[in-house]
């Protein structure tokens, strides 16, 4: 088993002085107490130990001299090289997760704990002490804190009593699977532990998630603070319903919600119960390669600046193809008109954890994020969190949407990895996604090298209606263009599935797009590029590729889709006698949403008006669809319908455009 290395960097611009400390304080860590493997190093410039923090990842801490000089060269001068206020600032902008410790003279404690009050400081030590095993017990006792998984630990804590359980899940512990001559081969598959540490809230000491007060609490607190916020809460029902809840929070019925038309249908699913009124955003579209970008900056803007009276905005940032908001600009605007602003990061939760993929949609701003920390971190399906940084968080109104959305039989082990998976990020996280990054340019290069595959790079995916809005690209998002392969985009994924094993995230007519995680290796690397080069040598001619149909852009919401949705509504058949796009659909307005998955982006939402167009549209995706799944239609027997009002129902409903 693999054993932590913490290395802490101890700054001085005094050579014997900084040799004496690092000297002093690694002798206390040999002779003490040392489970996670801690070492001290010593530089003597800032311009050093910033270097180290971004090329060594094992760096925990910083323990840092007040005042850093360089001596003059002729004269013997010395010259202030950084002040300790903007040393810190550029050391906690860079890597927000270290600890940082100063070193201060007595004679000089309160002009710089004056200076340091507003920063992320952890504590002082006076320099004349020399107290290296008092340093070193404080240093490696508050980077063990770090490394705690309160929730986590507690659980482990009660499946090691073995308990006799008298209560629910109904395995007990896997009991009613183990030496089953019909089911135990699936408790031999999950394993031992999976059912061990299923259990249910009749279990006191692991809390309540619907009510923490104990150990899911200090998780939660310890998660807000690696993450950036003011309060975070787990969610065990994915980013889906994390959006859900917020939105009941936030919006009464009918009141106002700006958001991007093409986000998931999560968000849509969370404007009905809401009773809100969307306004929704067109979002750009490149039409080469059917990539959704974000919502041009400038209609954003004026949408906000044309309804000051929503409530809140919701945009997706980054985007499943990996493009980022310039998100800062839109949330002042958006707080200028006293409108909350709700990022969903589903596909961005780790980016806290490297100045890449920074500032985070709380950096920028944003009052309320949702991450699906299973997507991009190491948690369960499922496991997702929801931070909070709104200065007028209404707790309890909060509280009592989420218990409405959650279940009161919560799965531990979703909880245990997002404890577990905030452990990683915070002790390791740089250093896992500095090596990710390294992948990710060594993919790119290698698919270019091919020939007939090209990876496309930001300006290849922006829209030009997007293109001076300061988009940025999330690298770990790999989007491939496969036109000159010589095959179809079905065609690859089979074959890299059943000859190569490689199995892809997503795909549009002509493109394939690969997600690079922390989990991602070199090997995987390889055997990618041996894949897609024994492919290219094939020296198949380029095919002209069926491109998927356009989604027709949105039409008239006519009623509140809360309305439109509790609706009886009947059934239309999307197809007439004979085979053709039914004309009865058209001016018809949809009951319910449909969406093609994936993306998850609605063609249709309840209350909007369908058109010909929109009917022919969901026609072509019937009609072809292999992988892609249509939510929404509904089948009697073989024919596909859509619900859509009634003529009478219509009659009895406010319309609202």
């Amino acid at each position: 088993m693999a054993k932590p290395v913490s290395r802490i960097l101890v700054i001085n611009d005094e050579h014997l002085v900084l040799r004496e400390f690092v000297k002093g304080l690694n002798a206390a860590a040999r002779s003490l107490d040392n489970p996670l493997g801690i070492t001290f190093a010593g530089v003597t410039t800032a311009k050093e130990a910033l270097a180290a923090i971004e090329s060594d990842g094992d760096i925990q801490a910083v323990l840092v001299d007040d005042t850093l000089y360089t001596l003059g060269k002729n004269n013997g001068s010395r010259k202030l090289q950084v002040s300790a206020l903007e040393f810190v600032q550029r050391i906690t902008r860079f890597r927000p997760e270290l600890d940082v410790y100063i070193l201060i003279a007595q004679e000089k404690e309160d002009d710089v704990v004056d200076a340091l009050f507003t920063e992320s400081v952890d504590g002082y030590f006076y320099r004349e002490e020399r107290d290296y095993r008092g340093i070193y017990r404080i240093l490696n006792a508050q980077i063990q804190e770090r490394a705690r998984t309160p929730f986590t630990d507690q659980l482990k804590n009660y499946v090691w009593m073995a308990k006799d359980q008298w209560h629910t899940p109904g395995h007990s512990s896997g009991e009613s699977l183990r030496g089953s001559p019909w089911v135990n081969d699936f408790y031999e598959f999950m394993g031992e532990h999976v059912f061990d540490a299923d259990l249910s809230v009749s279990v006191p000491m692991l809390d309540s998630l619907m009510d923490p007060k104990g150990v899911i609490a200090e998780a939660q607190a310890m998660a807000a603070k690696a993450f950036g916020a003011r309060r975070t809460f787990f969610a065990t029902n994915g980013t889906s319903t994390a959006n859900k809840v917020i939105f009941q929070t936030l919006l009464a019925p009918g009141e106002k919600l700006l958001l991007d038309r093409n986000c998931h249908k999560s968000v849509h699913h969370g404007v009905g119960p809401s009773g809100a009124h969307p306004v929704d955003l067109d979002s750009a579209l490149n039409r080469k390669y059917g990539v959704y970008g974000p919502v041009p900056k400038k209609p954003l803007l004026e949408a906000i600046r044309r309804h000051p009276d929503a409530e809140a905005l919701i945009l997706t940032s980054c985007t499943y193809d990996g493009l980022r908001y310039d998100l800062a600009p839109i949330v002042e605007a958006a707080h200028a008109k006293g409108i909350k602003v709700i990022v969903d990061e589903a596909w961005y939760g780790f980016a806290r954890f490297h100045p890449e993929f920074r500032p985070t949609a709380l950096e920028a701003g944003a009052d309320y994020a949702t991450q699906s920390t299973h997507k991009v971190l190491s948690a369960f399906s499922q496991a997702s969190m929801i931070h909070v940084n709104d200065p007028g968080f209404r707790e309890h109104l909060f509280r009592e949407n989420f218990n409405m959305h959650t279940s009161t039989s919560p799965q531990y082990g979703l909880i245990a990895s997002l404890d577990v998976a905030r452990k990683q990020a915070v002790m390791e996280g740089y250093k896992l996604l500095s090596r990710t990054l390294e992948l990710a340019a060594e993919v790119r290069k290698l698919v270019n090298s091919t020939r007939a595959f090209r990876v496309l790079e930001l300006e290849d995916l922006l829209p030009e209606a997007v293109k001076r809005d300061g988009i940025r690209l999330d690298p770990t998002k790999v989007t491939i263009d496969i036109s000159g392969c010589g095959y179809t985009v079905d065609e690859l994924q089979k074959v890299l599935f059943e000859r190569y094993n490689i199995q892809t995230e997503k795909s549009t007519f002509n493109t394939l797009t690969l997600l690079l995680t922390i989990g991602t290796t070199r090997s995987k690397v390889s055997r990618l590029y041996d894949a897609l080069m024994r492919l290219a040598r094939e020296g198949r001619a380029p095919q002209r590729l069926v491109r998927t149909p356009e989604v027709p852009h949105f039409t008239k919401l006519r009623y509140l889709p809360r309305d439109a949705y509790y609706c009886g509504g009947e059934l239309v058949p999307v197809f007439d006698d004979k085979e053709r796009v039914n004309r009865a659909l058209a001016r018809r307005v949809c009951a319910d949403q449909i969406v093609p998955y994936p993306p998850g982006i609605p063609v249709l939402v309840p209350g909007q008006v369908i058109t010909r167009e929109i009917a022919e549209y969901v026609a072509s995706l019937l009609r072809s669809q292999k992988r892609m799944e249509v939510h929404g239609v509904v089948y009697e027997g073989y024919q596909p319908c859509i619900r859509a009002l009634k003529p009478a129902e219509e009659r009895g409903l406010h319309r609202i455009g």
